[in-house]
């Protein structure tokens, strides 16, 4: 989930800049023609753009399909899981509890969550709620993700409360920037114990209801009227597969919101406006200050140095990326679950807004990148720099890197078909302190995996070289298969389970490098 938060884009391309005339701010015709180039070019099903300037929306609308098999066309009103972009609703809502005086934003965590606990003492002592927001824990990139990575697990807000204890540190604490959903569960358990009402409640009550925002939902379970929600779709296979919606996680905190880009324009235009609203904007959501520490770098991160933007510091604030380009402050954020990416961006120097909201993986991160960076060049006065042909072409290799890759391994396995393995060895109970078990068994003639608390995490076990499986789960909604690496005993007898990704360009969110399987009965 999704910075790109969503999640897999954090790289920097390298470009060699053009020299082309300088483009004018693109009319709603020019978006028209920029979106439908890019929906094909990626195979995107559908999406949906809004722009907002001087306090208007000047631009709204939905392109292509909310699914291949209905084909109801996308409008400004269809629903899209936002995913990460929810982290910004988390944070203002803690803006709201702080003017309650409710909290302080330097508050320690434990004093709200007693039970919360770290990886050492220090860190749990000092721990405070900008620190469960500001990606700055000292632990890794997604970190325990696999607790809601894939859907469907029953991990509860307890499991994940004692979960950070076992997580090791690849970092000294608030000295470097790592990528986090889970502490946003945690803001959100705290939003909840505070208020006490649930994050969901809370979100709709204080935020969607001023603000108008009527057709936006806090949780999937929540949307009673589906005629208009998105479906999300993988193109993996080079067809559209349409995939099930992603089920809810122990609150949606850090990802859980469904909205329009009809909506996310009040949203959008709130934060324009230093938290007022209204007609004559003679309401105030939040204050002044509240936007400024909300927009105010926390933790830094490094800058794109490239000479076309003049960037001059990049850093994350409370739910929002930070940076600056052409001598204007760029506040944004991304979002990104299965088959569904999307991206917010605000230029509040300017007075812009845009969103661009996608229903199809891969091809929706080229997408909402292509459109919404054409669109902010356009107001920075800079010329046409082709990004939907340039991202396309970087997408697609990185894509084929992958694959070849990926290839490689299936092919080892392949090879390797007969090589005779002592199941038994292998076969039995394996325990990780914060995922719980997975087990090892046969499951007709084939060795197989499963998660205990998360289902869809089973599959066939086929033998890699050495002491190492390749995994291929039956989920296959995301590109999530694995090695299992086992250590053996002095007779040969498998004893702990490592784990990681096979494919380079699978999502940080499965984090199977952090599991530390030890075998649990020794018959």
């Amino acid at each position: 989930m999704q910075t790109l938060n969503f999640k897999n884009f954090f790289l920097i391309v390298l470009l060699i800049i053009s020299i082309s005339p300088i483009q004018a701010q693109l009319s709603s015709y020019e978006i028209d023609s920029l979106v439908n180039v890019a929906i094909e070019k990626f195979q995107v099903a559908g999406t949906a753009v809004a722009v907002v300037k001087d306090g208007k929306i000047i631009h709204e609308k939905g392109y292509g399909v909310i699914s291949t098999k209905t084909k109801v066309k996308v409008n400004e009103h269809t629903n899209f899981a936002i995913a990460s972009n929810s982290k910004a609703y988390t944070t203002a809502a803690l803006a709201l509890l702080v003017e309650d005086g409710k909290i302080k934003w330097t508050d320690k965590v434990i004093d709200h969550i007693p039970e919360f606990k770290m990886y050492n003492p220090y860190v749990t002592e000092n721990f405070n709620i900008q620190d469960l927001l500001t990606h700055r824990s000292g632990l890794g990139l997604g970190v325990g993700d696999l607790m809601f990575f894939p859907d469907g697990s029953d991990f509860n807000i307890d499991d994940l409360l004692s979960a950070f204890q076992y997580f090791k540190p690849v970092s000294a604490f608030r000295t470097q920037f790592d990528y986090d959903n889970l502490l946003y569960l945690v803001a959100g358990e705290l939003i909840a114990r505070v208020s006490g009402m649930s994050w969901e409640t809370f979100i709709a009550t204080r935020i969607f209801e001023p603000l108008n925002m009527e057709n936006s939902f806090a949780g999937l379970s929540l949307i009673k009227d589906t005629g208009n929600l998105a479906s999300p779709h993988n193109t993996a296979s080079g067809d559209f597969v349409v995939l099930p919606n992603f089920k809810e996680m122990i609150n949606g905190s850090a990802g859980g919101i469904y909205s329009n880009v009809n909506d996310i324009s009040q949203w959008m235009l709130m934060h324009l406006n230093s938290g007022k609203y209204g007609e004559s904007l003679e309401k105030q959501l939040y204050s002044v200050e509240s936007q400024h520490e909300m927009w105010k770098i926390h933790t830094t991160t490094d800058v794109n140095r490239n000479p076309r933007y003049n960037s001059h510091f990049s850093g994350y604030g409370l739910g929002w990326d930070l940076t600056d380009k052409k001598g204007n402050m760029i506040v944004s954020h991304t979002g990104g679950l299965p088959g569904m990416l999307s991206r917010t961006v605000l230029i509040p120097d300017l007075n812009v807004g845009i969103v661009v909201l996608t229903n199809t993986e891969p091809g929706g991160a080229g997408v909402f990148l292509a459109v919404s960076r054409t669109i902010v060049d356009s107001y920075l006065g800079l010329d046409d720099f082709q990004w939907t042909d340039k991202y396309y072409d970087f997408l697609k290799t990185r894509e084929e890197e992958g694959d070849q890759v990926s290839l490689k391994v299936w092919e080892t396995v392949e090879a390797n078909k007969n090589v005779k393995v002592n199941e038994a060895d292998y076969i039995g109970i394996y325990k990780d302190n914060w995922f719980g078990v997975m087990e090892v068994f046969k499951k007709g003639n084939q060795l197989w995996i499963k998660s205990h608390k998360s289902p869809k995490l089973n599959g066939s076990m086929q033998f890699y070289k050495a002491n190492t499986f390749a995994v291929k789960w039956e989920y296959q909604d995301m590109n999530a298969d694995a090695f299992a690496m086992f250590s053996l005993d002095e007779n040969g007898k498998a004893q702990s389970i490592k784990m990681k990704g096979i494919s380079p360009n699978i999502d940080f969110s499965f984090d199977f490098h952090d599991l530390d399987l030890q075998r649990v009965n020794n018959e």
